[in-house]
C-alpha cells in the first residue's frame, strides 16, 4: 500500500493528470483539495493537490504519468509529485480529509 500526492496549478490540469495516472496504473482517488489563501488575492489558475492510493508499484507508475502529463500544462517548478510507501495508518487516515464521490447525483449538481 501506498499514498500518492500531485499538486501543481489548474484544476483542469490535475484531472487530465489524475485520468493519465489512473488509466496507466491501478490507483484509486482518494481526495481533492484546493489551495488558496482567504485573503483572496490567489491568481487563476488554482493550486490544487489530488491524493491517490494503491500498491507501491502502482502509485510510482501512477506519480510517474501524472507529471508527465501536468507538466503538459505547468513548469517544473511548479509540479510536485511525491509518495508515501507503507503509510503509517494515522498518515493514511489524514489522507481522506476531502474525499472525491463521481456519483451521478454530485455529476448533475455540477451541471446546474
Amino acid at each position: 500500500m501506498a499514498i500518492g500526492f500531485l499538486e501543481c496549478a489548474g484544476y483542469g490540469a490535475v484531472l487530465y493528470a489524475m485520468d493519465k495516472a489512473c488509466k496507466a496504473a491501478n490507483v484509486r482517488i482518494i481526495g481533492i483539495d484546493t489551495i488558496n489563501p482567504k485573503d483572496a488575492t490567489a491568481f487563476i489558475p488554482l493550486t490544487v493537490q489530488v491524493k491517490f492510493e494503491g500498491g507501491i508499484d502502482d502509485v510510482k507508475e501512477a506519480c510517474d504519468a501524472a507529471k508527465r502529463a501536468a507538466l503538459k500544462f505547468n513548469s517544473p517548478e511548479e509540479v510536485l509529485v511525491e509518495m508515501i510507501e507503507k503509510p503509517y495508518e494515522g498518515t493514511k487516515a489524514l489522507s481522506h480529509i476531502t474525499k472525491v464521490s463521481f456519483e451521478e447525483e454530485n455529476i448533475i449538481n455540477f451541471r446546474r
